[in-house]
């Protein structure tokens, strides 16, 4: 299992004989009790020849008892401040952290440029989630001219060394690292400049070091594959009998000739929505963090393949409006900064901005025929090569460590439904380590060890392998927050009680779904329905007022959460009225629908 670094305590491990003692003082902090915090100042260059310095927000949580070693916690993005994101100050974020690994002191710190370490805010692009690739290049430019000429200290590269900084003013002897996301690479760029000082590894959704692809191949190759693990088991049967042939189809369709279609926005607007292929890929990846936007996928891509494009158009919007973030949840500046720095582009780092569209349409056009496999080689424009044609140089091909990484034991996961970091990437990286062990956790998405994850598989196998136990290389599928929906009815028979059953039936699953996107967000948001009303988030659930997902049929009613199990089941009474309704009242339980519309009895499943 190779040897773990064992401290104490943050204090004690101070006092050990042959430890450097710490270069910064360390003050309670939060509510965290025993949490502590500290500012690292490191350089911003480290080559010396531009002046100026960054302090680094730290946070530490001494181990309870003895501790087995010391865990550096990286989230993701880039752009993602540590400390933010693990919130080790906060009772509930310290909990979750020490579960995930028990005995050990726990670090993290807002890389620089996020969160509390000089935090990069582009204010002028911050709010603008970019739905092309030539809006995306845009964006970025004019951040990298907001950042000014000290842009380029961002690279994985700089935040690998800061990493260094902490651990050597802390005075901690060799660490371990836990990666999320673009953490993963950020943890393997530490450990291929700094192998001595690493124990071990746990990476969660591998981004390998030599990506993110500059024409997002691997993403894109991977996802047909992915979409029939979303349907497996028949999960999808009675809405599609093939997701991945549908995508394929509406998103090269949508790319020859954009869908345009009319929308109700929150508040009640109807506006006009044009969504290319580009934009079916990036809300079909952006399901992997949204169990809402999952359920409500194959659905919405079958009835844009069968014409009737409404439903994807709004699933679009939500999925725009349900993306913004701030800077101190994300940096949009630290994110293309270092993007833009690492990217292993077709160009060299000088090459002016002006002379990098002709390389890359070379490049691409060079790309061996089904590099894409059912998708045209448009979809090379969703990399980051495109999101960073227009950043000033220099621009790419920044170098890691020289390495070689350390032979130490590492535990890679991956979830089944991840899109963005599919499991192929996973096993790369597992490869490159003698020690390495691949756990696979089929109907999970990005990010695996979440605390809403519905399974203990993943956190066990974790458990044993801190112990030196044996794990396994796949856990059962995860349960689904809601399975994937039917779709609804683009027109209804008029005032026909069973008909507007199935009608409300279905409405109310859609609602669910809906809801379930917004509730998984970061936005306050009271969505509407396909053709008006809106969901109003509650205590126990949600309440519809006038919700209508099917023309002409409006529901009314609040639904609550009953139980605990998932996939997820609401209970409730809502009023049907509308000029298709047969108007009357529905009892929503367990799966179904039942009571009186236009004076008849009636019942239909959800």
């Amino acid at each position: 299992m190779g040897r773990l670094f064992v401290v104490l305590s943050v204090a004690g491990l101070l006092a050990l004989p042959g430890q450097a003692r710490a270069a910064v003082p360390l003050t309670s902090c939060g509510t965290t009790v025993g949490a502590e915090c500290g500012e690292v100042v490191v350089p911003l260059d480290r080559t010396g020849g531009t002046p100026g310095s960054i302090p680094l927000h730290v946070e530490v949580l001494p181990a309870d008892g003895t501790s087995r070693g010391v865990m550096f916690l990286l989230a993701g993005g880039p752009g993602q401040g540590s400390a933010g994101a693990f919130a080790l100050t906060d009772p509930e974020g310290a909990k979750f952290a020490r579960f995930l690994f028990p005995g050990y002191t726990l670090v993290a710190f807002d890389n620089r440029g996020t969160g509390e370490s000089g935090l990069i805010d582009c204010p002028g692009v911050q709010k603008t989630v970019p739905t092309s690739a030539e809006q995306a290049a845009s964006l970025a430019r004019d951040c990298a001219d907001q950042i000014g000429p000290t842009r380029q200290f961002y690279a994985t590269r700089d935040h690998a060394e800061d990493i260094e900084s902490v651990r050597t003013a802390l005075g901690f002897g060799r660490i371990a690292l836990y990666g999320v996301s673009y953490g993963t690479k950020l943890a393997l760029a530490y450990a291929l400049a700094h192998p001595s000082s690493v124990s071990r590894l746990v990476l969660d959704s591998v981004l390998p070091p030599a990506l993110p692809d500059p024409y997002e191949r691997n993403v894109i190759q991977s996802l047909p594959q992915t979409l029939r693990a979303l349907c497996a088991g028949g999960r999808c049967r009675g809405i599609t009998s093939d997701l991945a042939a549908d995508a394929a189809v509406v998103a090269n369709r949508f790319e020859a000739k954009p869908a345009v279609g009319k929308i109700v926005a929150p508040g009640g607007k109807v506006i006009t929505k044009r969504m290319t292929g580009e934009d079916v890929i990036g809300v079909i990846i952006d399901t992997d963090l949204n169990p809402g936007l999952q359920a409500a996928l194959p659905a919405a891509i079958h009835a844009a393949r069968a014409g009737y494009t409404r439903p994807l158009l709004r699933l679009f919007d939500l999925d725009i409006r349900t993306s913004v973030l701030t800077a101190k949840q994300l940096s949009f500046g630290i994110f293309v900064a270092t993007t833009c720095a690492d990217g292993r582009f077709p160009w060299t780092p000088d090459t002016p901005p002006s002379d990098r569209p002709a390389v890359l349409s070379a490049a691409v056009a060079a790309l061996p025929a089904g590099t894409y496999g059912p998708f045209g080689t448009w979809s090379a424009r969703l990399g980051s090569a495109y999101n960073c044609a227009l950043w000033p140089t220099p621009a790419g091909n920044t170098p890691l460590g020289s390495g070689p990484l350390p032979d130490v034991p590492v535990l890679v996961f991956s979830g089944g439904l991840d899109f963005r970091t599919p499991t192929a990437s996973a096993q790369a990286v597992t490869s490159l380590f003698p020690q390495g062990h691949l756990i696979v956790v089929p109907g999970t998405g990005h990010n695996v060890l979440n605390p809403l994850l519905q399974s203990l598989c993943p956190f066990e196998a974790l458990q044993n392998w801190l112990s030196g136990l044996g794990v396994p290389s796949s856990c059962p599928r995860v349960p689904a927050f809601e399975d994937p929906i039917a779709g609804v009815p683009r027109t209804s028979p008029k005032k026909v009680p069973a008909a507007t059953a199935v009608d409300v039936a279905r409405s109310v699953r859609e609602a669910e779904a809906t809801w379930l996107e917004i509730a998984f967000s970061t936005v306050n948001l009271s969505p509407p329905g396909l053709y008006g009303g809106h969901i109003t988030n509650t205590s126990t659930g949600f309440r519809l007022t006038n919700y209508s997902a099917v023309p002409g049929v409006r529901v009314t009613g609040s639904l609550k959460l009953s139980g605990g199990k998932v996939p997820l089941v609401f209970t409730g009474k809502v009023n049907v009225t509308g000029p298709n309704a047969a108007a009357g009242s529905l009892r929503v339980a367990g799966r179904g629908v039942s009571g009186t519309l236009g004076g008849r009895h009636v019942s239909a499943r959800l």
